[in-house]
């Protein structure tokens, strides 16, 4: 035999003999690993789960407005002339009666004292003419003719007249010198100067012209929130004053919550003071308007807000965490756990929040309702509840009615969880 022939049957000869080991080896490692321990279980994930509350509510209506200050005042003068100062502060509270400008006095003045003359020499006149008068009727017998008479009456009521006339220049000649010192209508915070020291300005009822305007003011306390309700918002309303037996808006008293745009919650109350007579037909909304007390002046005209009115009478609801509640798609759903602590999901229909909990409709006060742990619950799966009341967020965008609001709950939390548990609560390892 050959060299290569030699070769080529060794290595047949090796690779038989691997084949006929091979059995052998993967049968003692099967032996091994069946000998073996079986790995450890892991212990049920640590959960915690709450009972949802029962509590009062009321529904609410939300909407965006802007606030408006209750009397807005565009400060003009009633006389021309040349401003001679203006004695207010910029951006300050002023009150009513203040003064604001004045108004160069020297024509007004002169004007004054022409008219002060004239009422003089028309009370020499009417002196003269019923002193004549007087003297014409002693001798009306003897000398005076009744033509002299009759004259001398004629020209004590002409003088009268006149007297008359020249009283009523003199008050208006004290009226427009009056007018040259411009005071504050109303009391509010004014804003800047529109005209200077030593502008010419044109007053009111100069042949027409339109006044300059000098400044404006605006009120302060309190200040309105005007804001237009949909349709079905307006007629949910009137039927809800009309079930509590009052009729108009005005006799509900209606109290509106307010928060500005960087504020949570509604903390601001007011009252719905003035709903319009007619619902615009292009938009289909009522413009309606409510009042709130500003003492501090904190409101400022102009700023957005949000409101919200009570929608419904006190109703009972099911409250649980807002972060409890999972979505699929368009399914809202929460986690409950059952008596033999396994995860299953439950549907539900949620609603409005209230002081950090949400209304549902799905769960009862009985069920056991995971608020934490959601990631690493599953449903079918066997968790490790550990019972707490029932969270919620701190500032939140609504709250229930103060008489609704129940006490916090002061026990420790050992007593909470002694007076509650789930079936076979405690039973497993802490969290990790």
């Amino acid at each position: 035999m050959d060299a290569p022939s030699s070769l080529f049957n060794s290595r047949v000869s090796a690779c038989f003999a691997a084949l006929m080991l091979a059995p052998t080896l993967f049968s003692n490692a099967a032996c091994d690993r069946s000998s073996a321990a079986p790995p450890p279980a892991f212990p049920p994930a640590a959960v915690t789960v709450s009972h949802p509350v029962e509590k009062d509510v009321v529904d609410y209506d939300e909407y965006t407005g802007r606030l408006e200050a209750a009397d807005s005042v565009d400060v003009r003068a009633r006389v021309s002339g040349f401003i001679d100062s203006a004695k207010f502060q910029e951006g300050s509270v002023v009150q009513a009666g203040d003064l604001l400008f004045v108004i160069d006095p020297r024509p007004f003045q002169a004007e004054v004292d022409r008219a002060q003359a004239e009422v003089a020499r028309a009370q020499a006149q009417v002196q003269q003419t019923s002193e004549e008068f007087a003297r014409l009727e002693k001798v009306r017998s003897a000398a005076a003719t009744e033509r002299e008479l009759l004259n001398a009456r004629y020209n004590k009521a002409a003088a009268e007249a006149s007297l008359a006339g020249a009283k009523a220049a003199l008050s208006s000649a004290q009226l427009n010198l009056q007018f040259t010192r411009v005071t504050a209508p109303i009391a509010g915070r004014i804003g800047r100067k529109l005209v200077t020291q030593g502008n010419l300005i044109t007053g009111g009822g100069s042949g027409g012209a339109p006044a300059t305007l000098l400044t404006t003011i605006t009120s302060l306390d309190p200040i309105y929130c005007y804001f237009d309700a949909d349709e079905r918002s307006v007629l949910r309303q009137q039927r809800l004053s009309r079930s509590s037996g009052q009729q108009t808006s005005e006799d509900a008293h209606i109290r509106v919550g307010l928060a500005l745009a960087d504020e949570t919650g509604f903390p601001h109350e007011g009252v719905v003071d003035f709903t319009n007579n007619r619902l615009d037909p292009a938009t289909g909304t009522l413009q309606v308007r409510a009042s709130f007390r500003n003492p501090d002046g904190f409101f400022t005209p102009g700023l957005f807000a949000r409101l919200r009115i009570p929608g419904s009478a006190p109703h009972r609801a099911t409250l649980v965490a807002d972060d409890a509640i999972g979505a699929d798609q368009a399914q809202r759903f929460v986690l409950v756990v059952d008596a033999q602590n396994v995860v299953q999901p439950r549907p539900v229909t949620v609603g409005q929040i209230f002081e950090g909990q949400r209304v549902v409709e799905g769960v009862t006060p009985q069920d056991w309702v995971i608020v934490n742990g959601l990631m690493k619950a599953r449903p079918g799966m066997k968790v490790d509840p550990k019972p707490a009341p029932m969270p919620a967020r701190v500032g939140t965008a609504a709250s229930t009615r103060p008489s609704d609001r129940q006490p916090a709950n002061t026990q420790p939390a050992k007593a909470q969880a002694a007076q509650a548990q789930p079936a076979g609560a405690g039973r497993g390892s802490d969290p990790q």
